[in-house]
């Protein structure tokens, strides 16, 4: 049973669940408000005990670490810099787990990782080498405590479970708190998951992810706000358990997350060495929440999420039972989204007996790579054959820690003897750098996503595979059975429960820790690919921007904005990387937008403006619109209904500015992260509610533009131009803006908004 509530609740003692003030009065004798009792909630507690504004409602935060992985914080260490930054004011993890095998050859890679030993140095950060964890694992490891707060720039950064809330943000969020800014927001919802019950043997937490994924995300149901896990069900998860359904909570698109502790949580702290870490939370006698899931974990099933989205997820019962319905479904929607430049078949899937081939499946990550989930695929795969034909299946550790006592408790020999592929600790699976199955596979994976190249295909170059999500266990039960799609509850497996035996020195060993001892003297190591960002202009009194792009999907994740995989090897160069915008979606963006790029060069050197330009300005003062080319930016901008869903990636923003972009235009932003990203990089986050008056090709002017935003107007006015001269107006938004975030849309991006104001 899972069940979504239409409205707020209040939550009593913890454990029973009343609608309204005047059943809890009944219950407690006390008279109580929404307003008061949702300071009750653990959530509240935490956001205003890191709060600096003095306002509960309108939260300025510090957080008491960050974390970062090479694809990231080469761009957030420059920025930083570029800003002013002399020393890291707070901890700051830097782990390497991305770009240790991405495609690119050189000495790319290394080259990061060296930049940023050298900055951990310099700045006293803390250094993870290559392959000795993923960034999440690390961080819930060594980082988490109880009521602690941790920004990462990478989107699953969740460590609720621990009773941490950690937030996924961009790397300009990331340089605020290293230059000594706020993270600032609006105070938000809290919505409780309300667990009972007990998962059935063989139910693993991505089976619990992916139905509180499937039943919130096209709704919005938590969009934006904190998920807060309550409820007697909680005692029921192990720490690896609930770790594995916390980390999914991005996928639901909320901001955060957190998890009532107990005696569970107090033993993973003890276990890792950290004792101190550890204190009871919990709600208030009385605490209020926005709107609640409630969730009987017997209940759940295990589960698939087909391609291309973590929500698309069925029971593999139900999925097997309506095959060819339910591909064939996925396949339309699929290729719908893929857009004609390459056909997905999962139809073809189906084996003449009915049953549904895989191709491949891997178990890796944070998701999926913990030391429970990989013991249970050892305990389901030992003594039986992944069998010689074409399937593969591979195991990725989280961390060295578990990768020891694995090797240890002997699950490493007995994946390993079954056929499987035992890896190092990398995140490559989840983000298309590793186990690339060829084109047209259909590869099952414990990993956070499933969007289009993800697995590492090009749909550009012919190449398509499809992703399916699955949890560990029954990824492991269809190996067992020769790649035959299979629900681990179908077989009958003993687990073992190891007892984990965490090991200190190996972090103590290789792990450079800086903290508190900068070194002020110490040199930067930049490798030739490590390149400074370009100058990026302030905003102009008008705007006029070309749309370069038009996107009609319902949602446009950063996977498209920018592709991950082989590209990620080039985040450490604003130019070269930005070559790669919306390559996977739309090929001609690049060339559209160098163009644009170059007339804006143009003009600011007092070349003069190419005839399509000037007939565009001719149009407006035809239809009676005032403008003044000499103090009108000319750019770049894309349109799409709601873009920005996934990753925190920043470089999806930054190399739409790096490429000469001054705004976006959507109906509405898939998640704060993106929006955040685009403000900090200087592009304007317009809304609109009628796109249909503009389309690809045609130019969008914007009068008034950087008194609009300085002023924070509700609405004003731009007006479409296109080709042959037509102009309409349409009124346009920019949603809420703090006074911060104005500010730097005006000096055009983060970096200047320091500089001019050192």
């Amino acid at each position: 049973m899972l069940k979504l509530y239409g409205n707020g609740i209040y939550l009593v003692n913890g454990e029973t669940i009343c609608s309204c003030p005047e059943e809890v009065a009944q219950k407690t004798g006390r008279t109580v408000d929404a307003k008061e009792a949702e300071k009750g909630t653990m959530a509240y507690g935490i956001l205003q005990a890191h709060n600096k504004s003095g306002d509960p409602d309108q939260l300025q935060l510090k957080f008491d670490s960050m974390t970062s992985h090479d694809i990231t914080y080469v761009g957030i260490i420059q920025t930083a810099r570029a800003s002013g930054m002399t020393e890291f004011p707070l901890p700051y993890v830097m782990t390497n787990c991305h770009n240790s095998l991405c495609a690119v050859g050189g000495t790319i890679n290394e080259d990061d990782h060296q930049f940023a030993l050298s900055a951990a140095h310099k700045y006293g950060g803390i250094y993870v080498p290559p392959n000795m964890a993923v960034i999440h694992s690390y961080n819930r490891e060594m980082m988490s405590g109880c009521g602690r707060m941790i920004l990462g720039s990478d989107s699953h950064t969740r460590y609720g479970a621990l009773g941490t809330m950690a937030v996924g943000e961009g790397g300009g969020e990331l340089a605020k708190q290293l230059v000594g800014r706020t993270y600032d927001m609006s105070y938000p919802g809290v919505v409780a998951i309300y667990l009972t019950g007990k998962p059935a043997p063989g139910v693993g937490p991505h089976d619990v992810a992916l139905a509180l994924v499937a039943a919130t995300y096209a709704n919005g149901y938590v969009k934006n706000k904190v998920m807060e896990f309550v409820g007697p069900g909680v005692a029921n998860l192990s720490a690896d358990y609930r770790n594995g359904i916390d980390v999914m909570t991005t996928e639901t698109t909320c901001w955060s997350s957190i998890w009532q502790t107990d005696d569970t949580t107090k033993k993973y702290f003890v276990q890792h060495g950290r004792p101190e870490a550890y204190k009871e939370l919990k709600p208030a006698d009385v605490a209020y929440y926005d709107g609640c899931i409630e969730l009987d974990l017997s209940t759940v099933e295990c589960m698939i999420a087909l391609p291309m989205h973590p929500s698309y997820a069925y029971p593999i019962r139900e999925l097997k039972a309506n095959a060819k319905e339910i591909l064939q479904a996925a396949q339309d929607q699929a290729n719908r989204q893929l857009g004609g430049k390459v056909e997905m078949d999962l139809v073809g899937k189906i084996c003449d007996d009915g049953r549904i081939y895989v191709d491949q499946g891997v178990v890796a990550g944070c998701s999926g790579g913990t030391y429970e989930n990989i013991c249970a695929v050892a305990d389901i795969i030992k003594g039986k054959s992944c069998g010689n034909g074409e399937f593969k299946f591979s195991v990725y550790p989280d961390s060295m820690p578990t990768y020891l006592e694995l090797v240890k408790n002997g699950a490493v020999a007995d994946i390993v003897s079954a056929g499987g592929i035992f890896r190092e600790c990398f995140c490559g699976p989840c983000f298309g750098a590793g186990d690339t199955p060829a084109n047209g596979e259909f590869s099952i994976r414990h990993t956070t996503r499933n969007f289009p190249n993800r697995e590492g295909s090009k749909p550009g170059e012919g190449q398509m595979a499809a992703v399916a999500l699955m949890d560990a266990r029954s990824i492991a039960a269809t190996a067992a059975n020769g790649g035959k799609l299979t629900a681990a509850t179908d077989l009958d497996v003993e687990y073992t429960n190891p007892e984990y035996h965490y090991n200190a020195s190996l972090y103590e060993k290789r792990v450079y820790n800086g903290w508190g001892h900068a070194e002020p003297d110490a040199e930067l190591r930049f490798g030739p690919n490590i390149k400074d960002w370009p100058e990026m202009p302030a905003l102009t009194d008008d705007l006029l921007v070309k749309v370069c792009s038009y996107i009609t999907d319902p949602v446009t994740t950063t996977d498209e904005l920018i592709p991950s995989g082989e590209t990620s090897s080039y985040r450490s160069n604003p130019e070269r990387l930005s070559e790669f915008a919306l390559s996977r979606r739309d090929p001609q963006y690049v060339s559209r937008s160098k163009v644009m790029r170059q007339i804006e060069r143009d003009r600011e050197a007092g070349k003069a403006l190419p005839e399509e330009v000037l007939n565009v300005y001719a149009a407006l003062t035809k239809a009676g619109v005032k403008n003044d080319p000499a103090h009108t930016d000319i750019g770049s901008t894309i349109f799409a209904n709601m873009p920005g869903d996934g990753s925190a990636r920043e470089q999806a923003a930054s190399c739409q500015r790096v490429m000469g972009a001054s705004a976006n235009f959507a109906k509405q932003y898939a998640t704060k992260r993106y929006r955040s990203n685009c403000i900090n990089w200087g592009m304007t986050p317009f809304l609109v509610e009628n796109p249909e008056v503009f389309e690809l090709g045609d130019y969008i002017f914007v009068p008034g533009i950087r008194e609009a935003v300085l002023e924070n107007k509700a609405s004003f006015t731009a007006y479409a131009v296109k080709p042959d001269g037509t102009v309409t107006a349409f009124p346009v938004s920019t949603g809420a803006l703090t006074e911060p975030e104005r500010q730097i849309i005006a000096d055009g991006c983060l970096i200047n908004n320091y500089r001019n104001n050192q």
